[in-house]
């Protein structure tokens, strides 16, 4: 069963914060669910992005105390799967720790799409981020409700 999810992008500031908040929204009635999110190259103890907080908070979600933490193989170890935002994050991460394989598939796997990074860029681009964060958050929630109902 599905108890450790881990949320990976690069700098840990603007795609996995979001994503991370929007999961613990959609999977809140599940209390035994761990969430958390890291980067590959993490800005370790930054803030999230400014975009990323505005847009959060406009769908009511306060991600503004999220500080940056870099991805670890202990987390790798600890985690049931990991959701990336990019193919070559999936990559990376298989090819450094033996123990991802078969946990590790991107935010949009469904939709065989990669999430792009809106570091640095316009709100509108976040915007489109978020976009494809949440049918990547709503794909993963169904799928993850379903495995856990197969358990029960």
């Amino acid at each position: 069963m599905i108890e450790n999810i881990l949320v990976v992008c690069v700098g840990n500031i603007c795609r996995s914060p979001m994503a991370e908040a929007l999961l613990k929204q959609a999977t809140q009635d599940m209390t035994d669910l761990k969430l958390s999110s890291a980067g590959l190259a993490a800005v370790v103890d930054y803030p999230a992005a400014e975009h990323a907080e505005v847009l959060m908070a406009e769908r009511g979600l306060d991600i503004t105390g999220h500080r940056a933490r870099q991805l670890t193989p202990d987390l790798i170890y600890t985690s049931d799967l990991i959701l990336v935002m990019e193919s070559k994050h999936k990559r990376a991460i298989d090819e450094t720790d033996e123990t991802a394989r078969g946990k590790v598939y991107r935010l949009c796997e469904w939709r065989d799409q990669d999430i792009p990074d809106p570091f640095q860029q316009r709100r509108e681009v976040f915007e489109e981020t978020l976009l494809l964060i949440e049918q990547g958050v709503l794909d993963w929630v169904e799928r993850i409700k379903a495995s856990r109902l197969q358990k029960t």
